[in-house]
C-alpha cells in the first residue's frame, strides 16, 4: 500500500493509484479503460463518437470485467448547423490535394461524428449509473447536468484557465482537470477561443489549485512518475495521461500512429484544427505544415473533418500518415510499450520513489503552502 501526499481522489473514487486514463476518442474503446482499472487507475471511456447504444455496450463490457469505477466522457461543444458554405469553401482550400490523390471533388463527403451531450445521454447516465462522468469543452445545460448529479455520478470537466475552473466550480463540478498547453489532443478551451494565450501544467495548476477549494487533476505533458510527483508538489490529487497510454497495445490507434509516436520529439508536435474545426495537439505531418496549424478556413467543430476524411483514408491507403489527425501531448518521447495495467503499476511505483526522495510526506489534505 502506497502513501500519497494527496488522497483526496482515492477516497472519493476508492481506487488504488491517483492516475486517470484520460478519455481518447478514436483511439481507444473499453478495453484500455479495463486494462488500467486493473492497474488500480481510473479507467475512461470516450463517448463523443459513439451511439447511445455502443455506449451501453462499451459501459457493460466494462463492468463484466472488472467492478471498478469507471469514467464516461462527453462533448458539450455546441451543436451549430452544417453550414454548406463553410464546407465548400474548405473543399476549394483542398481541392490540389483531392487532384493529387485522385479524388472526385464532388463524392459525397462522410458525416461528422463528434455529439454533443444531449438529453439521450443524460437519461442514459440515469440507467447506467457510472461512478464518473467527464466533459469537454465545459458542461451541459444546467438541466441535463442535474439529472446526471441525480445518478450520483461524479461530475468532472477539464480547465484550460483559471476563469474556466472558476466557472466550472460555479456550475457544480466535482473535481478539475487543470489542461495544460502540452497536453495532446483537443484543448478543452471554452470560456476564450484563443490559442496564443494558453498556459502551460506548471503555471496553470497551482493557479487553479489557488483560485478553487475542489480537487484538482493535472494534464499535459505527464508520461512517467517525476510527472506525476511534480502534479502532487503543485497541489494536485492526481495526474490524468493520454499519449502515455497510446502506446499500450490496448490503445486502438493505426501502426502508422504508432510510429509516429515512437519517433516524435519534445518540439515535433502542434496545436491545429484543420483536421477538426478546433485546436488540438497532434504530431507534425504535410497537411498541418501545408494547411496550418490554425486555419481561418476551417468549418466549424466538427463539420472539418468531413473533408479530411478523404485525403486521410487515401493517403493511409499508401502507408502514409500526411492527412492524419495524429494526437499526442508533448512528452511522447518518454512512452514505453507495456500493457497498460502494468503501466499504472510502473508510474505509481516511480513516482513514490520520487516522493520519498522529495520527502513528499503522506497526508489526508493537499499539501500547504509556504
Amino acid at each position: 500500500m502506497y502513501v500519497w501526499p494527496n488522497n483526496q481522489l482515492l477516497d472519493l473514487l476508492n481506487i488504488e493509484q491517483p492516475i486517470i486514463q484520460a478519455p481518447m476518442a478514436g483511439a481507444q474503446d473499453a478495453q484500455l479503460a479495463i486494462a488500467v482499472a486493473q492497474g488500480g487507475g481510473l479507467g475512461s471511456i470516450p463517448c463523443a463518437m459513439l451511439s447511445p447504444e455502443q455506449i451501453l455496450t462499451q459501459f457493460h463490457l466494462f463492468k463484466q470485467a472488472t467492478p471498478a469505477p469507471v469514467n464516461l466522457n462527453f462533448f458539450c461543444h455546441p451543436d451549430l448547423a452544417h453550414n454548406r458554405e463553410q464546407e465548400q469553401q474548405w473543399l476549394a482550400r483542398l481541392s490540389s490535394y483531392y487532384i493529387e490523390a485522385g479524388l472526385d471533388l464532388n463524392t459525397p463527403l462522410p458525416n461528422a461524428s463528434r455529439s454533443p451531450f444531449q438529453a439521450v445521454h443524460a437519461e442514459l447516465i440515469q440507467t447506467l449509473k457510472p461512478e464518473v462522468v467527464s466533459f469537454h469543452f465545459g458542461l451541459p445545460d444546467a438541466s441535463l447536468l442535474d439529472l446526471v448529479k441525480q445518478s450520483g455520478a461524479l461530475v468532472f470537466s477539464s480547465a484550460t484557465t483559471v476563469q474556466e475552473a472558476v466557472w466550472l466550480k460555479e456550475r457544480g463540478c466535482d473535481l478539475i482537470i487543470a489542461q495544460g498547453y502540452e497536453a495532446g489532443g483537443h484543448r478543452a478551451l471554452f470560456l476564450d477561443t484563443r490559442i496564443d494565450t494558453q498556459v502551460g501544467l506548471m503555471a496553470l495548476l497551482p493557479q487553479i489549485v489557488d483560485a478553487t477549494d475542489l480537487p484538482v487533476i493535472a494534464a499535459g505533458g505527464i508520461v512517467d512518475g517525476r510527472g506525476i510527483t511534480a502534479a502532487f508538489a503543485l497541489g494536485a490529487c492526481g495526474a490524468q495521461l493520454g499519449t502515455a497510454f497510446l502506446f499500450c497495445p490496448e490503445a486502438k490507434i493505426s501502426s502508422l500512429h504508432q510510429q509516429a509516436l515512437s519517433n516524435s520529439t519534445a518540439s515535433s508536435t502542434a496545436l491545429t484544427n484543420i483536421f477538426t474545426g478546433k485546436p488540438a495537439r497532434g504530431i507534425l505531418n504535410k497537411a498541418m505544415l501545408e494547411l496550418g496549424p490554425i486555419s481561418t478556413e476551417t468549418p466549424d467543430f466538427p463539420y472539418a473533418a468531413s473533408a479530411i476524411a478523404p485525403l486521410r483514408s487515401a493517403a493511409e491507403h499508401a502507408q502514409s500518415s500526411e492527412f492524419t489527425p495524429l494526437w499526442s501531448g508533448q512528452a511522447a518521447a518518454l512512452g514505453r510499450e507495456l500493457p497498460a495495467d502494468q503501466l499504472v503499476r510502473v508510474l505509481a511505483q516511480e513516482s513514490q520513489g520520487v516522493c520519498k526522495q522529495l520527502g513528499l510526506a503522506g497526508s489526508k489534505y493537499p499539501l500547504e503552502k509556504a
